[in-house]
């Protein structure tokens, strides 16, 4: 299994929040090499690795299949595009983007940019009630393209960096989706311990709300989400952050389990598998907050890629940690 390759047509696949549909037809195809009874949910993207086998506790597997994004607000009169936000964008890097609208037809457009010499020395971070997308169309012509509501994407792609890294601009959690294919590619034929089910969920970006309905269609005794968390880089909390190529941050939370826990560091250290502990105080911020309360509540944990400038157009991965995050949940499971 190419494991960039796979990184790759997922990352590159548009699927802001509440619009997923592009990202989540390509997963489902991937996943039914799998899980042949796969299909799309409400959204979400379900199938079940093999035979229901009575009496083995059930887990789920989830990776969030949304990433962040933009919408279009209305069409000036000059044809510039005011848009809102869909998820935790970094507003400082707004200005000057390339950016898709996903209306009737794909179109290319850029995030406005004032020029230095306009704004008087002022380097405030902009809004998006300020933010405006030129596409070099008149306001009549945009109108026949785009409706209030449309979803944009950062026009990026992916691309290979020094050694195993790459950058992208829906690393954040396509990169979870590829983790868990591979852990499936080397289960196989294998007894699993568990009834699996895969879900690739919606609208994490905006509450976790995918989540929420997989969580009640599945109703697990067992869920991992996995998902990214802080890569360190210059001038970042050390404390705060894993490290790129040292392998997958298993969870640990007052909202976790630590059952959970213990065995995925057990089932790490037995295959000789790189992992890094990352201790959260809170809720995780994840799917897993979903899982653990949803019905009677399922034992829960999170394993994360560790990824460097999360929620950006420039997302930085090690690839080599994808792959231990798939070996790791595979020992898990066999």
């Amino acid at each position: 299994m190419d494991i960039k390759q796979i990184i790759t047509a997922l990352a590159e696949a548009d699927g802001a929040s509440g619009s997923e549909t592009h990202a989540a037809v390509i997963a489902l195809n991937m996943l039914k090499k799998y899980c042949p009874d796969a299909e799309i949910i409400k959204g979400n993207v379900i199938g079940h690795l093999g035979k229901f086998r009575i009496g083995l506790p059930s887990l789920v597997l989830d990776a969030h299949i949304d990433q962040i994004g933009m919408i279009v607000t209305h069409i000036t009169s000059d044809g510039f595009i005011k848009i809102g936000n869909l998820g935790g964008i970094d507003r400082r890097l707004l200005p000057a983007q390339p950016v898709i609208i996903h209306g009737k037809t794909d179109i290319p457009g850029i995030v406005c940019s004032v020029p230095p010499h306009l704004s008087a020395g002022d380097s405030k971070v902009i809004s998006f009630e300020e933010a405006a997308i030129d596409t070099g169309l008149a306001k009549e012509e945009l109108e026949q393209i785009v409706s209030p509501g449309d979803a944009i994407t950062f026009d990026v792609k992916c691309r290979s960096l020094i050694g195993s890294r790459i950058t992208a601009g829906a690393l954040d959690d396509r990169c979870g989706i590829a983790a868990i294919l591979y852990a499936l590619e080397l289960i196989g034929d294998t007894s699993a311990k568990y009834n699996v089910t895969v879900v690739f969920s919606t609208q994490e970006e905006l509450g976790e709300r995918g989540a929420k309905l997989g969580a009640y269609e599945t109703n697990p005794d067992i869920a991992i989400a996995v998902d990214v968390s802080f890569a360190y880089a210059e001038g970042e909390d050390r404390l705060k952050c894993g490290d790129l190529g040292k392998g997958p941050m298993i969870g640990i939370s007052p909202c976790l389990s630590r059952r959970i826990f213990n065995e995925l560091t057990a089932a790490a250290e037995s295959a000789h598998l790189r992992y890094q502990i990352e201790v959260m105080n809170d809720l995780t911020s994840t799917n897993a907050d979903q899982y653990s309360v949803s019905r009677d509540g399922a034992e829960v944990c999170t394993l994360s890629v560790p990824l460097r400038n999360m929620h950006t157009p420039a997302e930085v991965i090690d690839i080599e940690d994808v792959r231990l995050t798939g070996e790791l949940l595979a020992a898990f499971i066999v």
